[in-house]
């Protein structure tokens, strides 16, 4: 059975002969009753304190778990933003790559092109050339009028 103040304050004792003062006992009880009221309100209070406390722990606990599992999801953000720029890296590296080795195929046909062009020229100015002294030659022996006409030609490379 709990003992409330109440309980204290009511209490009645039964009146014997050569007892205690009825006075004095009420007095006392009276103090027993204030004492054990502050006691009973300061308990009261320390439980409903400590009912706060809890709660807040409890919040505090639940925002440690929601802090905990915002770190990860950051962290695992952070991996795949990191791998996604490292993938797109390569990827700009390879076609890069690819466009340079383009370029250079290109350079060297076009290389190519030009050289054969040089090399058909040059083929040409020897057609010419040939073609010119023939002419020269044939020109000189008209001049002649059948005389011998000795002219030397140099060749040029």
């Amino acid at each position: 059975m709990t003992l409330t103040p109440l309980d204290i304050h009511n209490k009645e004792f039964r009146k014997v002969f050569r007892g205690y003062d009825e006075e004095e006992v009420d007095g006392f009880l009276d103090l027993v009753v204030k004492e054990y009221e502050k006691i009973f309100k300061e308990n009261a209070d320390l439980k409903e304190a400590l009912a706060a406390r809890e709660s807040n722990i409890g919040q505090y606990k639940d925002l440690e778990e929601t802090l905990k599992k915002t770190l990860i999801l950051a962290q695992q953000t952070a991996d795949d933003v990191k791998q996604a720029a490292n993938r797109d890296a390569e990827v700009i590296i390879r076609e890069a790559q690819l466009k340079a080795e383009q370029i250079i195929a290109a350079a060297a046909e076009k290389a190519k092109d030009v050289l054969r062009e040089y090399e058909d020229i040059q083929k040409q100015s020897q057609v010419f050339r040939v073609k010119f002294r023939s002419f020269l030659l044939s020109q000189l022996d008209l001049i002649g009028d059948g005389e011998e006409v000795k002219i030397s030609v140099v060749e040029s490379a």
